[in-house]
């Protein structure tokens, strides 16, 4: 580890060595620079610029709720009282997108970002827990009118008592943490 200090307006390099630890070899290329994962240094890939394009797409895809209505209290309660298609369609679209792109992915063999096979098989249809699964998603998305997704873009559009089911979404995440190993699967 390297520390660096001012005297007199001149940089001086002090090399922090541990007792019993073997001094940093120099190389003949060493620009005072520490190489990247030392550390001394932060490393340019660290975990906010590695996660940058997916909090960006997040943020545009909250955008996209919003401005698509898709996150409106309204249009949840006109879908679930069947007074308008508007809801209806968006599911059924982003059902076709979604079975599309399994499709297309299990035909040109695609593989994840890492270089890793997608694991695409079936899961086995249980019907206990699909069913209750579902209702408690349901009866969830039903009281406070909006889904797990789009809590996040409510918050972000500056509802704060959205504040409140994100709390239970995280409690129930939890629980189902604390649970899954006694609940049928």
């Amino acid at each position: 580890m390297a520390v660096e200090s001012t005297t007199r307006g001149a940089s001086v390099r002090h090399s922090l060595v541990e007792p019993g630890a073997a001094a940093p070899v120099k190389s003949s290329s060493d620009s005072g620079a520490e190489p990247a994962g030392s550390p001394g240094r932060t490393s340019r890939s660290g975990p906010l610029r590695k996660n940058l394009k997916f909090l960006v797409v997040g943020i545009y895809f909250g955008i996209v709720l919003i401005k698509g209505q898709v996150i409106s209290w309204y249009r949840i309660q006109e879908m679930f009282h069947f007074q308008s298609f508007f809801m209806f369609g968006v599911l059924g679209s982003a059902i076709f997108v979604g079975l599309t792109s399994v499709l297309l992915m299990k035909r040109l063999k695609l593989r994840s970002f890492g270089g890793k096979e997608l694991d695409l098989r079936p899961k086995p249809f249980n019907k206990v827990a699909n069913i209750s699964g579902g209702l408690i998603f349901g009866f969830g998305w039903a009281l406070t009118g909006a889904c797990p997704g789009p809590l996040y873009a409510l918050l972000g559009a500056g509802y704060p008592a959205v504040l409140v089911a994100v709390a239970g979404a995280l409690l129930g995440t939890l629980a189902y943490g604390n649970l899954r190993s006694r609940l049928p699967h």
